[in-house]
């Protein structure tokens, strides 16, 4: 109860106090250092004063159109993915998910994953070229470099498009971006010598992100932020501890930098959405992960060791680029035929990943086959309890010969009395003579947690679960059921209250309600506890339950409903059998009929 209390409290101060907003600074400037020169660059592309005032009094939206249309554009046309690639840096810095929708309201924008500086949230892939020896910054592709295509119009996945650009002093920089039918981006830099001597210079990619998110969910059992791989390692850093990393004075910023020898990647993650520089598997790397703080920017990076390039050679390395949703399929592909080692844990199974990883191929596996998710859990509820099934035999087969001892141990109570330590001797004495375990009954109990909470994980963090629909109202089972008793669920011409707010954790819906429902009938199998104290938690526990659960995601209430329906015929059946007839309907009329005090 203080748990379910605390838990309360804590919603409650997010919706009353949630955190501010953060302010983001337009001139942003951040730092590369790389192979044998510390050097500095503009990553950004600060706008002017003047433009960035006109920025400053648009809408979001309408501040994104600006910047889009300030520089020339490549167009991005795939079946998941439409944007652009401005020109300005060859930056990839204008992509939407086309098949999916920011709401499920009709006529909702696509989702938006990179915005362009200057626009609404900035978020962009960046490459370039640092420079080593003798070679300064405008010798070298960067953030401001204005490129020309070479070939292509428009990326397609049978059409790449390679920009090129020319230092003037001998060195030709080529850019070629192709891209999948999916989310893969893949980008070969080069750089031919056609100078006399040699350059020593050394390729990147970053990606970067303008203040936080604005959908950042700031949930405990959900990672948000930087997610890498490095040498077999996987680590995950919060958008929250980035700023606490330590300061590198050659990196001007809060950093983290990790020498990489293979099989390894690094960029953000959201709750739906992924952007991850992966370099090639036999690709050593220096993986960064940064915060600068004058200008906010969240940034990681991937850099390549320095390169010695004589005249007359070329020299070419490609890396890939994820920028989409993290459907599980997608990148189950991409671990096992692309050869991108454990992208899977791109995806944030938690703790128990040794059963949410299985629990969730069970249930996209029952989703294909029988084509609704909600049903697809109720199949995954039959499994699970079909595979518990032995050991919940055991324990209502327990508890059925608890109830027939139950006389004997009445007689063993009025024989000794107050004696306690009596009579727990007896009381083992009858249970080894009887072969009866007490304790058999919380072993399904205790299985049940790890797989509630498991299921609750996958529900709460996979794609696959967003905006997927059950019957009737629920057409959204990542979200909490969107019936009130406010408006008599749809019965009265109001709206029920937002998810978020206060008034929702009061006006449950229909499916807390069953919750509740099912909860306290499966509790009325069993008479009520003699003890006046213990009988006041347990009634009190199904309603306690069915507000707390109110606000979860309304896929985890339909397992719970299924659970309890199933762990009630169950026990009814197989208590019944072992020759105890639960008096289901006399429990319910007791628990309803107050006792007389004694002596009236």
């Amino acid at each position: 109860l203080a748990t379910a209390l605390s838990f309360v409290v804590i919603l409650v101060w997010f919706v009353l106090f949630p955190p501010p907003e953060p302010q983001t600074d337009p001139n942003a400037v951040a730092i590369v250092e790389t192979g044998d020169t510390a050097t500095g660059t503009d990553m950004a592309l600060p706008p002017p004063a003047a433009d960035a005032d006109a920025a400053a009094a648009l809408d979001p939206e309408e501040a994104t159109a600006v910047a889009l249309s300030e520089a020339a554009r490549l167009p991005i046309e795939t079946p998941e993915l439409e944007g652009s690639i401005s020109l300005v840096g060859g930056r990839i810095d204008d992509l939407s998910l086309r098949q999916y929708r920011e709401t499920l309201a009709e006529g909702s924008p696509i989702v938006r994953l990179l915005a362009p500086v200057g626009g609404e949230e900035p978020y962009y892939a960046l490459y370039g070229w640092a420079p080593g020896g003798d070679l300064g910054f405008d010798q070298v592709p960067g953030a401001n470099t204005l490129w020309s295509v070479e070939s292509g119009e428009t990326l397609a996945p049978d059409s790449p498009v390679t920009l090129v650009w020319d230092n003037g002093a001998g060195l030709v920089f080529r850019r070629t971006i192709a891209i999948d039918e999916n989310f893969m981006f893949s980008v070969t830099q080069s750089v031919e010598n056609t100078g006399a001597g040699a350059a020593r210079l050394a390729p990147y990619g970053i990606v970067a992100r303008h203040g936080l998110p604005g959908d950042l969910q700031n949930f405990f059992i959900l990672h948000e932020g930087v997610v890498r791989k490095s040498d077999g390692q996987l680590d995950e850093i919060a958008y929250d501890d980035l700023p606490d990393l330590d300061v590198v004075p050659r990196e001007a910023a809060a950093a983290e930098i990790v020498e990489v020898q293979a099989d390894g990647w690094i960029g953000f993650t959201d709750k739906y959405w992924m952007t991850t520089l992966i370099p090639g598997a036999d690709q050593p790397f220096t993986s960064v992960t940064k915060y600068v703080a004058a200008a906010d920017i969240y940034q990681t990076e991937a850099r390549m060791p320095v390169m010695t390039v004589e005249a007359g050679q070329r020299v070419d390395v490609t890396t890939q680029l994820f920028a989409g949703a993290k459907e599980w399929e997608t990148i189950r592909n991409y671990q096992n035929e692309g050869g991108i080692a454990r992208f899977l844990d791109s995806i944030d199974w938690g703790w128990f990943y040794f059963l949410t990883k299985p629990i969730f191929w069970l249930l996209h596996n029952l989703n294909v086959l029988i084509g609704n998710m909600g049903l697809a859990i109720i199949a995954l509820t039959l499994i699970i309890k079909a595979a518990l099934f032995p050991l919940a035999y055991k324990s209502y087969a327990s508890m059925a010969r608890m109830r027939e001892l139950q006389p004997q141990m009445e007689k063993i109570k009025e024989r000794v009395g107050d004696d306690r330590q009596k009579m727990q001797q007896e009381m083992m004495e009858l249970y080894k003579r009887e072969k009866v375990n007490p304790a058999s009954g919380c072993l399904p109990i205790l299985l049940q947690i790890p797989i509630f909470f498991s299921l609750y994980k996958v529900i709460f963090v996979t794609l696959e679960l967003r905006h997927a629909p059950f019957f009737g109202w629920l057409n959204d089972l990542s979200m909490p059921d969107p019936s009130s008793i406010y408006n008599l669920f749809g019965l009265l011409p109001w709206a029920a209250p937002e998810p978020t707010s206060l008034l929702a954790l009061i006006f449950i819906g229909v499916l807390p309600i069953l919750l509740g429902i099912s909860m306290w009938l499966q509790q009325k199998l069993n008479p009520q506890p003699t003890d006046p104290t213990q009988a006041a938690i347990f009634a009190w526990l199904p309603w306690v339950f069915m507000f707390m659960l109110g606000g979860f995601a309304s896929g985890l209430l339909v397992y719970w409903i299924a659970n309890n329906t199933i762990t009630f015929a169950q026990q009814y059946i197989i208590m019944k059998r072992h020759g105890y007839t639960p008096d289901l309907f006399g429990n319910i009329k007791s628990s309803f009929t107050r006792k007389k005090p004694e002596g009236k």
